[in-house]
This record gives C-alpha cells, sequence and structure tokens, in this order.
C-alpha cells in the first residue's frame, strides 16, 4: 500500500501550525491576561497581609518565589496546545527542506546497478531542474532542465504515487534507439568500452561491465552499465502515452522512440533488469522529483558513502 509522505507531512503542518499561530494569536493573551489578573490579587492580598502584620514572619524571597511559578503555572501551555504547537517548527523545517531543497530516498531496486545498490540511501536535490509547488508538484520558478546523464527520480508516469529512479537517456526531440543491446542516439551509436565483469552478490551472478560515454551538451558523459547475456532482451511494452512515437521490431528486441516535448525517455544502468522507457513511456516534465546526487547512506556497505556519476 502507497501512501503519499509530501501529502500527510502537509497536513501535519497545517494542523499544528494552526494550534501554534492561534496559541500566539488567541491563547497565549488570554493566558497572560489571565496571569496578570491573578497576580494583581495575590499582590494585594500580600500587601494586606504585611499590612496587618499577618505576614511578619515571612521571608520575602519566599514570597517572590511563589509569586514567580504562579505566573509559570498560569501562563504554562496546556497539554493540548504545547504538543501540536511544539512540534510546528519542526515540522515546518522539513517540509520545507524536503519541498524545496533536499529529499532523501531509498534505493529498493538493482535496475541502477552498478551505479546505485539495493540500500543506498541518497539525497536528491529538488531545485536543480525548477522550483516545484510542493504537492501540486507545479514548476513556478524555471531554474535548469534534465541533461543526457543525469540520474534522476521522478514519479512513475504508470503510478505517479510511487517513485522510480533511473538515469535521463533522452531528451525532448531526441531519437533514441536500442538494438542488440547496444543504445543509439540522433542516429550516433553510444561509444562504450569494456570493463572487468561485475559480481552481483545478490543474484550470485557476474554480468558484464561496461564504461558508456553518453553524449552532452559538454561532450560526453561517463557511467558503468550492466548487459546479461543470459537475457534475451524482448521487450514486452504496455499501452503508454505517446505510443506512437516509438516502433519495436525484430521480434520486440529492439526499439526506436522519438522523445515528445516536454518529456524524457529514462533507462537504468543495469540494462536487462530495469523496467524503464523501453517498457512504459516517456517520463513527463511534471513528474520529474529531482536530481540525485549523493550517497549519504548505506547501513550494509558504508563504502559506498559519498558521491556518485
Amino acid at each position: 500500500m502507497s501512501f503519499n509522505f509530501a501529502l500527510i507531512l502537509f497536513w501535519l503542518m497545517v494542523a499544528t501550525g494552526v494550534v501554534w499561530f492561534a496559541d500566539r494569536l488567541v491563547f497565549r493573551r488570554r493566558r497572560i491576561n489571565d496571569a496578570d489578573a491573578a497576580l494583581r490579587h495575590f499582590d494585594a492580598q500580600a500587601k494586606l497581609r504585611d499590612t496587618s502584620g499577618a505576614a511578619a514572619s515571612t521571608d520575602p524571597k519566599a514570597i517572590v518565589e511563589e509569586r514567580e511559578k504562579l505566573r509559570e503555572r498560569l501562563v504554562r501551555q496546556p497539554g493540548w496546545i504545547e504538543f501540536p504547537a511544539g512540534f510546528f517548527p519542526v515540522i515546518l523545517v522539513v517540509f520545507v527542506l524536503r519541498s524545496f531543497l533536499f529529499e532523501p530516498f531509498r534505493i529498493p531496486s538493482g535496475s541502477m546497478i552498478p551505479t546505485l545498490l539495493i540500500g543506498d540511501l541518497i539525497l536528491v536535490n529538488k531545485f536543480t531542474y525548477g522550483i516545484r509547488l510542493p504537492i501540486l508538484n507545479r514548476k513556478v520558478i524555471e531554474v535548469g532542465s534534465p541533461q543526457r546523464g543525469d540520474v534522476m527520480v521522478f514519479r512513475y508516469p504508470v503510478d505517479p504515487s510511487v517513485d522510480y529512479v533511473k538515469r535521463v537517456i533522452g531528451l525532448p526531440g531526441d531519437t533514441i534507439a536500442y538494438r542488440a543491446k547496444r543504445l543509439t542516439v540522433n542516429g550516433v551509436p553510444v561509444e562504450t568500452v569494456a570493463a572487468p565483469d561485475y559480481f552481483d552478490p545478490e543474484r550470485v551472478a557476474y554480468s558484464k561491465q561496461f564504461t558508456e560515454h553518453l553524449p552532452d551538451r559538454d561532450g560526453s558523459r561517463d557511467h558503468m552499465i550492466l548487459i546479461d547475456d543470459d537475457r534475451s532482451g524482448i521487450i514486452t511494452p504496455d499501452r503508454f502515452p505517446s505510443r506512437d512515437n516509438c516502433v519495436y521490431s525484430e521480434g520486440n528486441t529492439a526499439v526506436t522512440c522519438k522523445v515528445p516535448d516536454g518529456q524524457y525517455f529514462m533507462m537504468g544502468d543495469n540494462r536487462d533488469n530495469s523496467a524503464d522507457s523501453r517498457y512504459w513511456g516517456f517520463v513527463p516534465d511534471q513528474n520529474i522529483v529531482g536530481r540525485a546526487f549523493l550517497i549519504w547512506m548505506n547501513f550494509g556497505n558504508m563504502a559506498r558513502i559519498g558521491t556518485f556519476r
């Protein structure tokens, strides 16, 4: 069962914020007024005792301490206000950081191996692709746009309540082809260089590993990919928006797609073990969450902590 944590956090912020502001604007003033009235009565009684001589033996310091305790008790927030109002500043800070700056994610699958492993905890930059309204995810300030080679977190087009992470392969207007387990961008085959085989401890198997030189505006972006020769490479595509922009051929082992405006073609680095744009189509701009840039923790492998490409 999936849930929208951002929406839950938003409503918690609203609920605790209402209590916090109501206390600052209404209830706290009432408590102070009630305390002032009680203290005036206390002072009058103390003065009366002092005049009558009944308090001759009373320590003045004790009277002052009693007065302070009375004021503190009367001004103190009741429990039904103290608890939510105390959490409001914390929830507000978390909501702002998570909505506009950085958001943590956990990698649940092996589709981005060897770049990201199962259990990696990553941070996502929320503003690098533009400032977006929380919950609605509508861009209000243009900052930048995804580039080929970026590792991007986005809302899964088939079920937007689920977050996916893949690598940006195709930009709007690009023609992407994947045939015989080789990638072509705008008619130019993407260069790959063989690297030592990768051992996957989860599968207890080796996969062929390559350095892929993905072209971008500054030349090329290098990253590692895996190819599993034991997999047939057959693609069983779903029905998806702009499905007519893709042509599947050679027994569904090859696909060529023209990326529509405002959308992106995504692929996992673990090419034969990734459900990506080859199967379910393009990622609209409004589904973008942000750019992954840091592995901040992996409790099973501390050596994973640090940046990645």
